[in-house]
């Protein structure tokens, strides 16, 4: 009677354990799932865009091609920010636009700050911000003097910087068409954006 006892106990200890295994087993599946839920949905919020809080302007999913066009003046008051688009100014004869142009890592690599107090042309999407500012989420922008031109997004507005997903596209680059020495075609040559 008390080997079937001890039997019966090793048995249920048996069960126990393996039901314990596969619980832990579970359980680790789950976590497992949910972190990887998490990074998913942080990648895709952080790609999605977000409204800037002085302007109203959904950045940078807010361009509009049925809204571009191009000005021209002198870009004054770059700033680069930690986080949200790089902005400046552009005084034109009539007006004072704010131009949205691309995340703080992608201006730097396409060399951006180089036009400070200089002539340019601008191409993007036109819109009036919550402010009462005009606002150009910029396409491309040509540096009239140093005839270079920085390109932010494609025909169809879709910025650069997010790249394509191919494998082999690193940051240098990531998705621009400048393949970072400066040079490349845009408003005025027949390149990019042109319609």
């Amino acid at each position: 009677m008390m080997k079937i006892k001890r039997a019966q106990a090793m048995v249920q200890r048996q069960a126990c354990n393996r039901s314990t295994g596969e619980w832990q087993r579970m359980v680790q599946a789950v976590l497992l799932m949910l972190a990887f839920l998490f990074f998913i949905v942080s990648a895709v919020m952080a790609d999605s865009g977000a409204v800037l809080p002085e302007s109203g302007i959904l950045y940078p999913d807010g361009f509009d091609v049925n809204t571009v066009g191009v000005i021209q003046g002198k870009a004054s008051h770059i700033r680069v920010p930690k986080s949200g688009p790089v902005q400046f100014y552009v005084v034109t004869e009539r007006e004072i636009f704010t131009v949205l142009a691309s995340p703080s890592w992608y201006w730097n690599d396409l060399k951006g700050n180089s036009m400070e107090g200089m002539d340019v042309r601008v191409r993007g999407s036109k819109t009036l911000g919550r402010d009462g500012n005009l606002y150009l989420i910029a396409q491309e922008i040509r540096i009239i003097p140093l005839d270079k031109i920085l390109i932010f997004r494609d025909a169809d507005g879709s910025p650069f910087w997010r790249g394509s997903g191919l494998p082999g596209e690193g940051r240098r680059g990531f998705g621009s068409p400048l393949r970072g020495d400066g040079s490349g075609r845009g408003i005025g040559s027949g390149g990019r954006g042109r319609r």
